[in-house]
């Protein structure tokens, strides 16, 4: 398999266990982290989330649900990911106000 081939399978399954593109209010990448607001974080299957291929570990933080992937792979998983699930690009600082507004959506 290619490291496109790669990228683009941990994209898809990625999108499908944390609950398909209707789940995602927001998404966004660090230097080592897919950075995603979910609607519903009870739909994220993180026991198979962290067994994907190219998947370092996962953790939520401040209404964030992050992946870890790492350096230099990260951007090419993300990529793919927001293009397979139609899903518009964001910055650090929108995933941020976004999980804000989900925390405290007054």
């Amino acid at each position: 398999m290619t490291k496109e081939e790669r990228y683009q399978k941990t994209a898809e399954q990625l999108l499908k266990l944390v609950g398909g593109k209707e789940n995602i209010i927001s998404a966004a990448h660090c230097a080592t982290r897919l950075r995603l607001v979910l609607k519903d974080e009870a739909k994220a299957n993180v026991e198979e989330i962290v067994k994907v291929d190219l998947v370092k570990g996962q953790f939520a933080n401040g209404g964030q649900f992050q992946i870890i992937i790492g350096s230099g792979t990260v951007n090419e998983v993300y990529k793919r990911f927001i293009e397979t699930g139609g899903i518009a690009e964001s910055s650090k600082n929108d995933v941020k106000q976004a999980a804000t507004q989900k925390m405290n959506p007054v």
